[in-house]
């Protein structure tokens, strides 16, 4: 059990059938009446956000998520396969348990999945990847109407913009939060 009170963000609690994370929260005292923590909670499972309204103290479940280093070592028809980096264990995913970061994802690559029980709720990835550009348009000199970037096909087939100079067989860093590039490698 966790106090409203200590609620930061990144906190993960078990609220309303499911694991939710904190993402803001804001401790207020009125001049009159009680205290009370406002929050802004994250669905781990789903992703649905809500704002939600905790008496201070109110004492809450704390999710127990464990956290496991495994490396992705091949995909098979629609699942990607990991395994445990200790136990050597391999588990299962499908695309939709991995998110949107999917298209980051390269054989060999690790990444640490999070449990809920036996149940996979996220798998993250490195914040930044290097990867190779497999198709992209030759940079015009003198084309920097448009802001100097072009967009580039990487090795596992997701799409970045890049700067115009970037050229097919490069290898590149990108940012996989929020999918933009970082620099050449």
């Amino acid at each position: 059990m966790i106090s409203s009170n200590d609620f930061r963000p990144g906190v993960s609690i078990e609220w309303n059938n499911g694991v939710w994370r904190v993402v803001e929260f804001l401790h207020v005292k009125p001049g009159k009446g009680s205290a009370f923590v406002r929050t802004k909670l994250k669905n781990v499972q789903n992703g649905n956000v809500v704002e939600q309204t905790f008496r201070a103290g109110e004492m809450v479940p704390q999710a127990n998520l464990e956290k496991s280093l495994m490396q992705h070592t091949y995909k098979e028809g629609d699942q990607y396969v990991f395994m445990d980096m200790e136990t050597y264990e391999e588990a299962r995913l499908t695309a939709a348990q991995i998110g949107d970061r999917v298209k980051y994802l390269k054989e060999g690559m690790e990444a640490s999945v999070i449990r809920w029980g036996e149940q996979v709720m996220e798998v993250e990835l490195p914040n930044s990847v290097v990867l190779e550009v497999v198709q992209t348009d030759p940079g015009v000199k003198g084309d920097t109407a448009t802001g100097g970037t072009k967009p580039a096909i990487v090795e596992t087939g997701a799409q970045v913009m890049v700067p115009l100079f970037i050229t097919v067989g490069e290898r590149i860093k990108i940012d996989t939060r929020n999918d933009s590039y970082l620099g050449r490698e």
